[in-house]
């Protein structure tokens, strides 16, 4: 189904899981995009976007305002499923498996101390790498050239990369011709927020759609405009456009 101008399956969390552990099982390799406002926004403006998230394996709603939209579509998806929450479903699945998983991104240590967290929490889980590449680290080809060169030598099953988006996903894309057997998963703050160097909202505040505004509050300079001028206008029009179109398909 189509929700804010990007395909979205209709899957929960455990769906996903029960789907990269077939994958993996049957050596086919993917990648799990995971769009809310800011990246259907971006999407929307520019058509290279839109199809670097369009073309991946597995596309699951990340944001709130995203299922509303479902909803009143009249095309409901089961609920969100984040990059946050994915980091540890599927690394719970590599520990019982004993895939080797890779961390890739995050700030300056946040790598490590997610591999520590995950680790305590699955037992077994075998972490063969974890790397935070410096900042604009691909802004020449030789420095993208040493950050696959890594992540390919480790021969990880599962890659977590929290670079943002479109950068991680691009980065991604690369790695999936270096690396045909694994999955990918495009998961922004999730390594920040497992290794908990940035606080996640309370569970009461992600199930009301509130996160954003926890997160804002959080770092309200660097958030500020992303989410007040640039997303929320976005949001308003993505659920009052799905609305309009429920009410002509009547």
């Amino acid at each position: 189904m189509r929700v804010g101008g990007v395909g979205v399956d209709a899957l929960t969390e455990d769906q996903v899981v029960q789907r990269v552990a077939a994958e993996l099982e049957a050596g086919r390799g993917g990648r799990i995009v995971t769009p809310n406002v800011d990246i259907c926004r971006a999407a929307a403006a520019d058509p290279a976007l839109r199809e670097l998230v369009c073309s991946a394996d597995l596309v699951v709603s990340d944001g709130m305002p995203l299922v509303w939209a479902a909803r009143l579509l009249g095309t409901p998806v089961p609920g969100r499923v984040t990059g946050a929450d994915l980091i540890w479903s599927l690394s719970g699945l590599a520990a019982r498996r004993g895939w080797p998983v890779y961390l890739l991104g995050g700030p300056p240590g946040a790598a490590r101390g997610a591999a520590a967290e995950l680790t305590g929490r699955h037992p077994g889980l075998r972490v063969c790498g974890v790397d935070a590449p410096p900042y604009r680290f691909d802004a020449t080809p030789e420095g993208s050239e040493l950050v696959r060169r890594k992540v390919a030598a480790a021969r990880p099953r599962l890659v977590f990369v929290g670079l943002g988006f479109p950068r991680q996903d691009r980065l991604i894309a690369d790695l999936r011709k270096d690396l045909p057997g694994a999955w990918f998963l495009g998961c922004g703050a999730a390594i920040a927020f497992a290794a908990g160097t940035v606080a996640r909202a309370p569970e009461w505040m992600r199930r009301a759609g509130l996160e954003w505004a926890f997160r804002l509050g959080s770092e309200p300079r660097r958030l500020g405009r992303r989410y007040l001028a640039d997303d929320l206008p976005f949001a308003l029009r993505l659920l009052a456009g799905s609305l309009a179109t429920r009410v002509r398909s009547r």
